[in-house]
Order: structure tokens, then sequence, then C-alpha cells
């Protein structure tokens, strides 16, 4: 493996989307969601890309412990802790220049970690492919996933020159948009010039520090003196002082979307993020009925498309008559509510209130 390949996971977010599972102190990369963590696959995945002793993971301090037990044998000092939660801006600010101390000639390749993507050889060569072009090119690059369908789950990233999804090269970058509507992703699709937006970003050290101090420098100059302090027994302190101030930024918003260098490497293998419940449900080994049970036992009858969980351990959750629905049987909440996420949204939006501060 090249010594000078690293890898950043990012795992710093909650996600309501997973409630009642998922909570402020249990984000849906620590979950065990029919299988090992998230963050437990993604690091797998990616120690046969990099150097184990080059891969990072950035998660909030109240993680920590989580992190710890997910990965004991992450080094201590690749555990980057936030002292709050601001985005990825601040997050790959942190990483960039953590790496910059110890490699200047380092190639990283940034990853979200609630990913599920199989063929495993094909990401492989994927992702060292656009490395060795970043450590040759001065380009931000995202890997960009051949869309299967008008999907409206996911960002786009359309590309120049018209019809590309047959290459297997590097593309210049046109324009960036977030998830669309189902009918305006169908025009992409018929396009032929759009690709799912992965997340997944690839660049040199160099470059990307040079692009986010140009495109996001009221989140870098916080980070000034990083050189003094960073992987010294000082680091938490100025972390803690950086990122009082720092504000909610994305890279995508803040940098790849104003940069004039954003390239995307295309990309054919299975490949989805585990954002919430229904797309967990298009992930998962379902019944002949098409219901998905993780955890606990269930007998279900006359029931269809449903997901039935349950954490205590031992329980039965019988049903009956049940069509496209969400069963989640935790210590503290029972959760049932049709399975679409405009229900749950609903119903996770009602839990910031007050009086629910204790089932957050």
């Amino acid at each position: 493996m090249n010594n000078n390949h690293y890898c950043v996971i990012m795992a710093g977010g909650s996600s309501s989307q997973f409630w009642p599972v998922s909570r402020e102190n249990m984000p849906k990369e620590f979950l065990a969601l029919g299988g090992p963590p998230l963050l437990r696959t993604t690091y797998d995945r990616f120690a046969a890309v990099v150097p184990k002793e080059n891969i990072l993971v950035v998660t909030l301090e109240r993680y920590k412990e989580g992190a710890e037990a997910i990965l004991p044998e992450l080094p201590k000092e690749n555990l980057l802790l936030e002292p709050y939660s601001r985005q990825t801006a601040p997050c790959m600010t942190y990483a960039v220049y953590t790496i910059l101390k110890r490699n200047p000639d380092a190639v990283i390749v940034a990853t979200p970690s609630d990913h599920v993507i199989s063929e495993q050889e094909k990401f492989r060569e994927v992702v060292l492919a656009a490395m060795d072009h970043a450590a040759r090119e001065d380009v931000l690059m995202t890997i960009g996933i051949v869309p299967e369908s008008p999907s409206a789950d996911f960002g786009y990233i359309q590309v120049t020159g018209g019809r590309h999804l047959d290459e297997t090269r590097p593309i210049k970058v046109k324009t960036f948009t977030e998830k669309p509507s189902e009918e305006l992703a169908k025009v992409f699709l018929r396009s032929g010039e759009f690709y799912w937006n992965s997340g997944i970003y690839i660049w040199s050290a160099k470059t990307v520090r040079r692009e986010l101090e140009k495109h996001v420098p009221e989140v870098t100059r916080l980070f000034a003196g990083w050189e003094e302090h960073i992987g010294t027994p000082d680091e938490a302190a100025f972390i803690e002082k950086a990122y009082a101030d720092c504000p909610k930024l994305s890279l995508d918003y803040g940098v790849l979307e104003k940069t004039d260098i954003a390239w995307l490497y295309p990309a054919r293998f299975g490949w989805s993020d585990i954002g919430d419940w229904d797309r967990f449900f298009a992930f998962g080994g379902k019944d002949e009925d098409g219901n998905l049970a993780y955890a606990g036992k269930a007998l279900l009858e006359n029931t269809r498309g449903t997901i039935v969980a349950t954490s205590r351990e031992g329980k039965l959750i019988a049903l009956s008559g049940l069509r496209d629905y969400l069963v989640v049987d935790t210590n503290d909440v029972l959760l049932i509510c049709p399975r679409d996420a405009r229900s749950i949204k609903e119903i996770t939006s009602r839990i910031a209130m007050p009086e629910f501060e204790k089932y957050r």
C-alpha cells in the first residue's frame, strides 16, 4: 500500500431519521442494524485501500467511548474529537491540518461512515485510480455513481460535455444539485449528464488546504496556529477554542460548489447511503412477504413491507394486518407508524419539543 495514502472517516453526525434506535448519544453509525456497526464496516472497507495507520476517524467528543469500543485497534492519535457538531467543512479542516502535520505529501480519501457498498474490489479499484489522479493533478475529486434510477433520495452532480455515463476517466464538474424532486430526477437520468453524489472525496492535502483557505476563510482562520498546537498536549484546548466560534458549513456548499477545480470520477458499484429507515429497508434482508425484522423475535401474520425492530433481548413482537409500517420497540419508546419519511419526520419533529428531551 502507498504510505502517502490517507483516509478520513467522518462519523460526527446524529440521525433523527433512525429514532428511536438512534439518539443524541448513539448515532446511526454506531448501531448494529442487522450486522456490524456502519463505522466498523466503513473502517474495514478502507483498510483494504490505505494503510491502517493512516485511517483517521473524526467524531464528537461524546461519542469517544463508542468509537473506541467499535474500533479498538484505532490508534488514539487517529481519533479526532470535535467538541461541537459543525458539519463537514470544519471537520475536514481539522483532519487536513492533522494529516499535513504528519505528511505534507498525503493524498486523502474522505468518506461518510453510513454507506453500504457492494462489489468491494471494484470500489477499491476506483478509489485507488482516483487517488493516483489526485496525486498528479490539482483537483478536488468526488466519486460519482452512475445512477440506476431517478432517485430523489440522493444529491446529483452534472458533468461538462454532454453524455458521459460510459466513461472511466475523470470528468470536469458543471453543477451540484441537492436532492431533487422525482420529476427533476427523471430529467437528470434521461440527460445522461448526471451522477449520484456519493459524498466520497479525493484530493491531495495541499490542494484541499488551499481551497479550504480560499473559500471558507471564516472556518480556517479559526485554526490559525495549527502547526504549533495539533499533535501536542494542548490540541484539545486549541480545537475547543476553534470550534467555539466555527459556523456550521458543509464541504459541498462551502467549497465544492465554488471551486473551479471540481472533478468527478465515475463509478459503477453497488452503493447507497443508509440515511433513514426507508433506505435501511431497501438494503436489508427481507422475508418472503417483504418484511424486515432485526433483533428479538417476530411473529408476523398477514403483514407485508414492514420493519420490526426491538432492542430488548428475548422479546417477541407479534403483528397482524400491517402494510408498510415501522414498529420499533426500545427500553423507553415504542414507535408504530407508516414506513415513509414524511410520517417519521412528523414524529421526530415533535420529539424536539422540551417535554420529550429525555427521549432524544
